[in-house]
């Protein structure tokens, strides 16, 4: 038997897909939802279901941006064999890219115990919850929102890459919120900031999910829900990015700043009433 049905893996696609690039944290939603299901949320292939099937939401964002990725990489390939080109801002980037994802990945091999165990509980969900909307709430008001993505140079990726730790040690902070947060406090605009996230968030999450796979296909979960869960986060991601770009053109962060308390708060009286476990 499969610790996840198929029912139970559209549910989740469902909700990595709506979650993952909204500052709100898909660990954090995954978890909560995995809880009402009765599915145990530190069992390392839960774990690692969660993290394979965001790369179908990484999917979604390879084929969205598509054409700047193959601008990117493109930039990165001639400024390779010709030094000229590495004046070029997307040669560079390539290479911010690549730098910024070694905090993480360096973390999460050394904190992996944490991460799968303690740090996995609801508690902390809700926790960071509340603390991260409070986070975006400040970020979102002191950062000046005139800096572009043209503007952005080494040491701000580096810090808003460095700011996905926050979310990997504490599910609930959200690494689209905290890499939003502090690329808004760098002064780039909220376009940029989220570009910026979204960029950053191809390595690091392809590289989770690929390192999970081998848990996630282990003995409690099964092939068929993983693959089911996978293809609906694309498809629903897809469109979740197409709506946030257009969103934070016009609007600031208040909506998801509310929300996330709202979610942080009930999940603390559920735990606390003992409705679902941590």
């Amino acid at each position: 038997m499969s610790a996840i049905s198929l029912g139970q893996a559209t549910i989740l696609g469902i909700v990595e897909g709506i979650t993952e690039f909204l500052p709100v944290s898909s660990t954090g939603h995954l978890k909560i939802t995995e809880g009402l299901m009765g599915i145990p949320v530190d069992d390392a292939s839960v774990v690692g279901f969660s993290a394979v099937i965001q790369v179908g939401a990484i999917a979604a964002v390879l084929v969205y941006f598509f054409k700047d990725i193959v601008r990117i990489v493109t930039a990165w390939g001639r400024g390779l064999a010709d030094k000229e080109e590495r004046y070029h801002h997307d040669y560079k980037f390539a290479w911010w890219i690549i730098f910024a994802t070694i905090p993480i990945v360096v973390v999460g091999l050394a904190a992996k115990p944490l991460i799968d165990g303690p740090l996995a509980s609801l508690w902390v969900v809700a926790g960071s919850l509340i603390v991260g909307s409070g986070a975006m709430w400040v970020a979102d008001r002191m950062g000046r929102h005139k800096r572009g993505e043209d503007d952005t140079g080494f040491k701000d990726t580096m810090l808003v890459g460095c700011a996905q730790i926050l979310a990997l040690l504490f599910p609930g902070f959200s690494r689209s919120g905290a890499t939003m947060s502090t690329a808004l406090l760098l002064d780039l605009d909220r376009v940029a900031a989220t570009r910026l996230s979204f960029f950053l968030g191809i390595p690091a999450l392809t590289g989770a999910g690929v390192y999970e796979l081998k848990d996630a296909v282990g003995a409690s979960v099964g092939l068929a829900p993983l693959a089911v869960g996978t293809a609906v986060s694309f498809a629903v991601a897809y469109a979740s990015i197409a709506w946030l770009l257009k969103y934070v053109a016009r609007h600031s962060f208040n909506a998801f700043v509310i929300y996330r308390v709202i979610v942080g708060v009930l999940l603390l009286g559920l735990l606390g009433t003992g409705i679902i476990a941590a």
